[in-house]
């Protein structure tokens, strides 16, 4: 009785005053929880932004190196003269050029050393940077009953392609990643290369790159911790564990269903269904947001885990909260229009400003002028998104650039800037293409240095490498646009003649013998070498492959060699019957 009698004696002036505080609660509760949701869904889209691009950027920053190793190794694996001698190892011939190279692709790699394990004999080759072993490489016979051999019939029975094993000398401090690349033929295992790299300046580089509120690692198929800033996480020697006795990035999780989740991500990545997934966890009793992607050339999964509130600070979103209080009261008078004219309808372009930076838009959230609390807060907002846009730009330039020399990496020789095998492979497939399209034919040229040993022995090592290169010079020099060169191995060298004939053929190869034959290389220090070859062709039939057709030639390639070498072999078709030219 007493309240109502207050109410009935007050005046105008306070009824209006209680009237405006309860229309002003009844509007901020709602009007609070969807601020709340807006900044939470804000904070959740642009961590989730953050983290597929911080993935993209991990992915490519500072693993260059590692897949051109991988990659180095894969193409040796798949060497026909590493294959051949896998098949026969007994065969003098074989060993020597199988071994030789072996001893060719050691200088390329970046720790100077491999290994190879022949599995019909299981015996294991080594040499080192400082090439100790050259006449002792087989070092001894891997045994199933050694326990330190278990690597390799664990790796082997892995299948094709290449596995990488993480190791650490505690002693050294150094943190080193095998790379063993199986050795194949019609599905059948022949042995294993590889050779090492050190991964310690890429773990400080990466793995401890110092970002507030990101922690990157890289794990493998199985979930072993491979690489993190912590050494007592990662989980060396994978290959010879058993699959309870790994460190895995499971157990860093709290939650089964987080768990579960973390594996289903990384099927789905590896499976190529996403580039990148990402999803919030507990971990270590907080929320954080974790991303996944997918090494597929290593094998490995590079997660990124991010605590979000440290990564964008909440209290850039306080002055909405404070500008919606001191609107309502400044404006209680006028609440319904001027509400939503100064408030509401300012509010709904701030949230479709955030509604474009959802859909991959960072130019602008919200046009506002003046410099009151939502326009500051429109440009913190205009900020965050130019910055996250910036960020954006930047990663996918340098994965644009990465992208760009890998693939190089992949198609060319190191050396000599020619093709190399794998693009041949793809140069040859085309013209064939071309070829048929067109009812003409292409022709091999392979091109074998007479006595190449010799200028590296007399000359020295960086002597071969320059003639090696001049004599590409030369070779393209008298190539055509459609045609194409390649390093075949160490002193070898393929050409791809498109549109030609036998004959053709033949002016082709006899041009490049001549040029080799008549003009000594100069080399940088003044001294000149004198270079002749062996050269041996062969006209590539419509249902040839690259293998076919390089057998051929390589046959007439010996022909010449068992001739004297310094000459050359073609080897077409008229009228079904072989047609050979010697020079």
């Amino acid at each position: 009785m007493g309240l109502l009698t207050a109410w009935t004696n007050s005046g105008l002036k306070v009824r209006v005053l209680v009237l405006v505080l309860a229309t002003l609660v009844a509007i901020a509760v709602p009007a609070s929880g969807i601020f709340l949701w807006m900044v939470n869904g804000t904070v959740v889209k642009l961590g989730t932004l953050f983290a597929e691009k911080q993935i993209l950027f991990d992915r490519y920053r500072g693993l260059e190196a590692l897949m051109r190793e991988v990659s180095l190794a894969e193409t040796v694996a798949r060497a026909p003269v590493i294959v051949a001698w896998a098949e026969d190892e007994t065969d003098p011939e074989k060993a020597k050029r199988g071994l030789a190279e072996l001893e060719h692709y050691r200088l390329s790699f970046n720790d100077r050393s491999y290994f190879a394990v022949v599995d019909k004999s299981g015996n294991y080759y080594f040499n080192d940077k400082d090439n100790t072993y050259e006449h002792n490489r087989l070092r001894y016979a891997v045994s199933p009953n050694a326990p330190q051999d278990a690597w390799y019939f664990k790796t082997r029975a892995l299948g094709k392609g290449c596995h990488l094993n993480v190791n650490r000398d505690e002693v050294l401090g150094v943190t080193k990643v095998w790379i063993n690349c199986i050795i194949q033929k019609d599905g059948e295992v022949l042995g294993l290369i590889g050779t090492g790299v050190d991964l310690t300046q890429f773990i400080k580089e990466v793995v401890e790159f110092p970002q507030t509120g990101v922690q990157s690692m890289f794990v493998d198929l199985q979930g072993a911790v491979q690489a993190h800033r912590d050494p007592r996480v990662v989980d060396f020697h994978s290959l010879t564990k058993e699959a309870a006795a790994k460190k895995t990035i499971f157990r860093l999780l709290d939650e089964d269903d987080d768990r579960k989740a973390l594996a289903e991500m990384m099927r789905r990545v590896a499976k190529g269904e996403a580039l990148v997934l990402s999803r919030f966890m507990q971990m270590d009793k907080r929320e954080v947001l974790v991303g996944v992607g997918f090494l597929d050339r290593l094998g490995w999964f590079n997660v990124t885990v991010m605590d979000v509130d440290a990564i964008i600070d909440r209290k850039l979103f306080a002055p909405i909260a404070g500008l919606m209080v001191a609107i309502l009261v400044a404006v209680a008078g006028l609440m319904t229009l001027l509400f939503k004219r100064k408030v509401l309808d300012r509010l709904a372009r701030v949230e479709q400003g955030v509604g474009r930076v959802r859909a991959g838009d960072f130019s602008a959230v919200a046009s506002e002028d003046g410099n009151d609390e939502i326009a500051r807060l429109a440009r913190a907002f205009n900020e965050m998104a130019q910055a996250v846009g910036d960020n954006t730009g930047r990663l996918e330039a340098m994965v644009r650039e990465r992208t760009q020399k890998l693939e190089r990496l992949a198609q060319h020789d190191p050396l000599t800037s020619v093709l190399n095998r794998r693009g041949f492979e793809e140069a040859f497939a085309r013209e064939q293409n071309r070829a048929q399209r067109g009812g003409k034919a292409c022709g091999l040229v392979i091109v074998d240095l007479d006595r190449f040993k010799l200028v590296n022995d007399d000359y020295g090592h960086h002597a071969g490498d320059e003639v090696l290169i001049a004599l590409a010079r030369r070779m393209l020099s008298v190539l055509r646009g459609h045609d194409a060169c390649a390093r075949w191995g160490g002193d070898e060298f393929i050409l791809l003649i498109s549109d030609c004939t036998a004959d053709s053929l033949a002016t082709v190869a006899g041009k490049i013998a001549t040029l080799l034959r008549d003009a000594p290389v100069e080399l940088s220090d003044g001294r000149a070498v004198p270079m002749t070859a062996s050269l041996g062709a062969a006209m590539a039939r419509p249902e040839d492959s690259l293998t076919d057709a390089a057998a051929r030639a390589d046959a007439a390639l010996y022909q010449v060699k068992r001739g004297g070498r310094d000459g050359i072999a073609i080897e077409g078709l008229q009228s079904g019957t072989a047609l050979r030219r010697a020079v």
